[in-house]
C-alpha cells in the first residue's frame, strides 16, 4: 500500500487563480479549499450522497479527469464547490476549466435588495410588495417569499431593507401574500411613519394577530389607512353585526385612522372656523354649567321616606335581625366593595390625612361575598352565590358584615337621597337611593356608600306592616366605597377639578364662619325623624346657622313659609331678643 503523497508546495495558490479565472470568487478572496488528505469526520461528514443533493468535491479532483469524482460527475448532476464565498456554484458538462455554463445564485439579501428597489416608487413613496410568490426574481434564485415557505426572519430582512430607501416609505402594500400576523411583528420597529398599509388577502385570523403593529407606544401613529378586506378576521365579521364590532375594535386599536377597508371613518367634528395657528389656551372655566342640586323628592309623603331611613340605619347600626321584617320574602339583596379610591378623594388626601382610615382593610368585606362583577368576571357560581334571594338570606348576608354606624341625627349634608315612583309589575313602586357615609365599628375609619332600595307599600296583614313597616323592600343594592365626602353632591356650582384639601379648607374659611357640630336631645332627634326630608333638612340648616334648638327652628321656619332666607334674615332681626332657652 502506498500513502497518499503530499500536495506539492503552492498547490493552494494555483487552485486559487484556477478559481477566479473562471469567476468563482472574487480578486480578494482566497478560496478554502480541501487538501486530498483531508478527512472530514462527524456524523454530516459521513452521512451517504443523495442523489437529490449537491454533491461536496474537491477542485483538486475535478482537475484530474481520472479521478472518481470527475468521472461520477454527469453532464445533468449539479455539483457544489467549497470556497465560492458564501454563494452556490452550479456547473454542467464541460468541467470548470473549459467552457462550462455557469449560474451563481446571489445572497438572499442582494435578492431581496433587488426586489424592494424594482418595487420602489420613490415619487409616491410607494412601495408595492403585492404577490411575492410571482415575483421572477425570487423564482430566478429558488427564494421563497413569507407566507409561501419564508418565515419571520425574511419579513424582517424585507422591512429592514424598505427602511432603507430614501425618502421613506408612505405607503406600502402586502396584499396577497397568505401573511399571518406573526410575519408583521418588526413592520411598525423599521417602518413607524407608515400612512396607508394594505394587508388585503392575507390569513389575519383574529384581532389578537394585530396587536404586533397596534399594542406598543408609538406604533403607526400616523397610520391614516388599512385595508383587511379578504383577511378571515374581516371576512368572519360580517356576517356577525354587519362588521360594526369588527371596526370598532379596529379604531380602537389604530386611533389615527381616517379609512378602514377603503370605508372613510366617521369622525367627531364641530362647526366653526379652520384650525387656528394661536398657541392653545388652557381653559379657565372652574365649574360646570348645571350645577348640583339638593335631595329630590316627588311621589311620595317624604315623612314615609325619612320614617323607613331613620328606623332601617339605626337597625342597620344596632339589631339587623330586626331588619327581617321589612323586607319582602321574594327580597333580593347585594353588596359590592369598590376599592378603588376616587380621584377627587386621591387628590383632597383623606386617605392619609384622616386619623382612622388607615385601619380600614377590605378582607372582611371581600371575604363576605362582594358583588363587585367586574372581579368576579366569568366566574358564574360566585356571580349568582352574591345574589341574596329571600328576607332569611338577605338578614344572614347582613349579619356577616362589618358593624357599621350611620350618623343620621348628624350634618344633613352627609347625605344624599333621591326617590320617585316607579312602575313594578302591575302596580307602583318607589326607587330610593341614598348616597352617605359611616363609620366602621372597631377601626372607626369612615367609609362612603351607595345604597338603592327599591319599595312597595307593605301589604295589609303582612308581617311588615304588623311591624310597623309602611313600605317593604323589594330590592337592596349597596355598594361601600372609600370615604370621598360628601362635597361631591353638595348643593351648589359643581367643580370640573376637586380642590386639594388646603385649597377647601381655606374656600371653606373664606366663605363660612367656623360652624360647630350639632348636638340633640332625644326629644329632639324625635322629632326630626318625623318631619318630612325637605322640612328636616331646612330646620337642620337654620340649627346650624343660626344656633336655634329645634322647635324654635320650626317656628322661625314656619313663620316665614319655610323659606330658608326669610328665616335667617327674620332671625337676624331678632335674635338679640331672644332669651337663652332659644339656642341649643
Amino acid at each position: 500500500m502506498f500513502s497518499s503523497p503530499t500536495p506539492a508546495p503552492g498547490s493552494r495558490a494555483i487552485a486559487n487563480n484556477a478559481l477566479r479565472n473562471a469567476g468563482l470568487i472574487g480578486a480578494d478572496r482566497d478560496a478554502t479549499m480541501r487538501d486530498a488528505t483531508d478527512k472530514p469526520g462527524g456524523r454530516k461528514a459521513s452521512s451517504k450522497i443523495r442523489s437529490h443533493r449537491p454533491r461536496v468535491i474537491d477542485i483538486k479532483d475535478l482537475r484530474n479527469p481520472r479521478s472518481k469524482a470527475a468521472m461520477q460527475a454527469g453532464p445533468s448532476e449539479p455539483l457544489t464547490i467549497r470556497g465560492a464565498g458564501m454563494r452556490t456554484t452550479r456547473i454542467g458538462a464541460g468541467g470548470p476549466l473549459g467552457n462550462p455554463r455557469v449560474r451563481i445564485k446571489s445572497k438572499p439579501v442582494e435578492v431581496w435588495r433587488e426586489v424592494v428597489r424594482k418595487r420602489w416608487n420613490p415619487e409616491t413613496q410607494f412601495l408595492n410588495l403585492e404577490s411575492l410568490i410571482d415575483e421572477e426574481i425570487l423564482k430566478k434564485n429558488n427564494i421563497q417569499p413569507p407566507g409561501y415557505g419564508g418565515g419571520v426572519k425574511d419579513a424582517a430582512v424585507i422591512f429592514k431593507l424598505a427602511k432603507e430607501l430614501t425618502p421613506k416609505v408612505k405607503t406600502l402594500s402586502l396584499s396577497n401574500n397568505k401573511l399571518q400576523g406573526i410575519h408583521l411583528q418588526l413592520l411598525s420597529h423599521y417602518l413607524p411613519d407608515l400612512v396607508n398599509l394594505s394587508l388585503q388577502n392575507n390569513n389575519i385570523r383574529t384581532l389578537k394577530e394585530l396587536d404586533f403593529l397596534a399594542s406598543r407606544r408609538g406604533r403607526l401613529l400616523n397610520l391614516k389607512e388599512l385595508v383587511l378586506t379578504g383577511n378571515p378576521v374581516q371576512v368572519n365579521s360580517v356576517g356577525q353585526d354587519g362588521g360594526e364590532k369588527y371596526r370598532r375594535d379596529i379604531t380602537s386599536r389604530f386611533t389615527s385612522l381616517e379609512v378602514l377597508d377603503q370605508v372613510a371613518i366617521a369622525q367627531i367634528a364641530f362647526d366653526g372656523p379652520g384650525p387656528s395657528t394661536a398657541p392653545a389656551t388652557k381653559p379657565t372655566a372652574s365649574t360646570f354649567p348645571v350645577g348640583m342640586g339638593a335631595s329630590f323628592i316627588t311621589g311620595v309623603d317624604g315623612g314615609i321616606v325619612s320614617n323607613f331611613l331613620v328606623r332601617f340605619f339605626n337597625g342597620m347600626d344596632t339589631q339587623r335581625n330586626l331588619l327581617l321584617n321589612a323586607y319582602d320574602p321574594n327580597a333580593t339583596f347585594s353588596f359590592s366593595a369598590n376599592t378603588t379610591i376616587a380621584a377627587r378623594a386621591r387628590v383632597q388626601g383623606f386617605h392619609s390625612s384622616m386619623p382612622n382610615q388607615k385601619k380600614l382593610t377590605w378582607a372582611e368585606w371581600l371575604a363576605g361575598g362582594s358583588r363587585n362583577l367586574q372581579r368576579v368576571g366569568n366566574h358564574f357560581d360566585r356571580a349568582l352565590n352574591s345574589l341574596h334571594v329571600g328576607a332569611e338570606d338577605a338578614i344572614k348576608a347582613l349579619a356577616a358584615l362589618p358593624g357599621t354606624k350611620h350618623d343620621i341625627t348628624g350634618p344633613p349634608e352627609r347625605f344624599c337621597l333621591d326617590s320617585f315612583p316607579i312602575l313594578l309589575g302591575q302596580g307602583m313602586g318607589l326607587l330610593l337611593t341614598v348616597h352617605g357615609q359611616f363609620t366602621e365599628v372597631g377601626t372607626e375609619g369612615i367609609r362612603s356608600f351607595d345604597r338603592s332600595f327599591v319599595l312597595m307599600p307593605a301589604p295589609e296583614g303582612s308581617r311588615a306592616k304588623l311591624n310597623g313597616w309602611d313600605v317593604v323592600i323589594v330590592s337592596d343594592q349597596w355598594t361601600v366605597r372609600v370615604y370621598s365626602s360628601h362635597e361631591a353632591w353638595k348643593p351648589g356650582p359643581l367643580l370640573v377639578q376637586a380642590l386639594s384639601r388646603e385649597e377647601q379648607q381655606a374656600q371653606n374659611a373664606a366663605s363660612a364662619p367656623a360652624l360647630q357640630p350639632l348636638t340633640f336631645d332625644q326629644q329632639s332627634q324625635a322629632a326630626l325623624a318625623a318631619m318630612p326630608e325637605p322640612q328636616r333638612n331646612l330646620v337642620m340648616q337654620v340649627c346650624q346657622r343660626t344656633r336655634l334648638n329645634v322647635p324654635f327652628a320650626v317656628d322661625c321656619l314656619t313663620g316665614n313659609g319655610w323659606d330658608l332666607n326669610r328665616a335667617i334674615a327674620n332671625f337676624e332681626e331678632v335674635k338679640t331678643t331672644l332669651s337663652r332657652d332659644a339656642f341649643l
